[in-house]
């Protein structure tokens, strides 16, 4: 099948022909069927009146062979209960009058110029040398001797409108559809060439190339909300390759460097082993080892966390989390105000809580202290030290991955500058913020599960 058959603008095309043929042919019958109808009905009604009139005539004690006389310009036809043909008007001799309040189609007739009565009977039908069809009712006289045939003809100049309307509809019709198609066809097209461009620039956007966009119509309509939704997708897109490309290099990166040290140490110790304490060696290679491990760790919960799927959380208190993330620690206040519970998950939230902690306890003068409460809706914990705090223009990009800060707060010893990151992740996978307020006191809010 080719192509354009399968299109849309093809497809809607053909839908609106059928539609409106179907729509116009149905209303064209209707209206053409009511006029004729309406015809009809007007001839019938003229030929009962003149068979009345015809009848009153008789049942006044007229003689049916002076009916021709009487009755003027009329089409009639006068039978006895025998059914023989008492009068007849020209128009109706020959005619089988079987039917009642039906069409007769009269054969061609010459009117006899020998019969008086012929004459005097409808005159102006005189020469008519084609045939002639006629509405014909049928009453009875009072006396029921007679059986009386009165007929019409209808209207010629009606039926020649309603012919002529039956030819213009027979052709018009199809003629219509047809140009409804052809503008639906035209609209649609109109209308998906925004669609056509947008797919067009999605075909070039290469992986490589994310930062172009689709062009997005200023219709205001559906295809321009779908170019916007697409935009966005497309930012959301290159925002998570940029992020990825740049979480793997730094990771390759910090991975790097105990490798490099893991290898030297290991190198030296080859080279030199009468000089070297191996048991120095192996702690410091132990320490690489160990950091590389936390390394991988937390590389490989940020993943998890990046492609999470739906989880099974449960009610977890977060004064049990603070509990358990303080215990065997000095120098640490905990300080419980309410019993907020939260729906998550319990080891990702003390891991949450654990990096707060260690990352306060790293630049702690003296104290650090952990608080748990809520309010307006929200589960708060905060952990806040007495160190030199945050400088403000740092506040946010410190939860970004693989950052460390160039004051005070950057001595730190073995820090990958995932903690916070990890952090403000668990956050957000539980619905949650994270935020630095005060410079050195981090605060998590969480929503809080309303228990009965």
């Amino acid at each position: 099948m080719p192509s354009f058959l399968r299109s849309t603008r093809f497809r809607v095309a053909v839908t609106a022909f059928a539609a409106s043929a179907l729509a116009l042919g149905a209303m064209s019958v209707w209206f053409v069927v009511q006029a004729q109808d309406r015809l009809e009905n007007a001839a019938t009604q003229i030929a009962f009146s003149r068979a009345q009139a015809i009848v009153q005539l008789l049942n006044t004690g007229a003689r049916p062979v002076d009916l021709s006389l009487l009755v003027r310009d009329s089409i009639f036809e006068v039978t006895d209960r025998s059914g023989n043909r008492v009068v007849s008007c020209p128009a109706l001799r020959g005619a089988t009058l079987a039917a009642y309040d039906a069409d007769v189609t009269l054969p061609p007739y010459v009117i006899d110029r020998a019969d008086p009565a012929s004459v005097g009977c409808a005159p102006e039908l005189a020469g008519l040398d084609e045939s002639l069809t006629v509405h014909v009712v049928h009453e009875v006289s009072g006396d029921s001797k007679y059986d009386v045939f009165a007929g019409v003809a209808i209207d010629p100049e009606g039926q020649a409108a309603v012919d002529s309307v039956r030819t213009v509809l027979t052709f018009g019709v199809p003629a219509v559809a047809l140009l409804i198609g052809v503008i639906a066809w035209l609209a649609v097209r109109r209308s998906l060439r925004p669609v056509e461009a947008i797919r067009g620039e999605v075909a070039e956007i290469g992986a490589h190339d994310l930062s172009r966009r689709v062009p997005a119509p200023r219709t205001g309509d559906e295809i321009a909300r779908l170019a916007g939704t697409m935009n966005t997708m497309l930012a959301r897109l290159d925002e998570a390759v940029t992020r990825q490309s740049r979480f793997t290099s730094d990771a390759s990166h910090e991975l790097r460097t105990p490798l490099a040290s893991l290898r030297t140490q290991l190198e030296v110790l080859l080279a030199h082993p009468d000089r070297l304490d191996w048991r120095h060696s192996c702690e410091n290679a132990l320490l690489d080892v160990t950091r590389l491990q936390d390394l991988v760790a937390d590389l490989v919960l940020l993943g998890k966390l990046d492609h999470a799927g739906p989880d099974r959380l449960e009610p977890v208190a977060l004064s049990e989390v603070a509990a358990a993330v303080v215990a065997g620690r000095d120098r640490i206040d905990v300080d419980v105000t309410g019993t907020p519970v939260v729906r998550g998950h319990r080891s990702r939230l003390e891991r949450l809580l654990r990096n707060l902690v260690d990352n306060a306890q790293r630049h702690a003068a003296s104290r650090v202290a952990v608080e748990v409460s809520a309010a307006d809706g929200w589960a708060v914990l905060s952990v806040t030290d007495d160190g030199p705090g945050i400088p403000e223009a740092d506040r946010e990009r410190v939860f970004d991955r693989f950052v460390r800060l160039d004051d005070a707060r950057a001595s730190d010893d073995g820090g990958s500058g995932l903690g916070l990151a990890i952090v403000a992740d668990i956050a957000r996978a539980h619905g949650g913020t994270a935020a630095v307020e005060g410079g050195s006191r981090f605060v998590v809010r969480l929503p809080e599960l309303k228990t009965s």
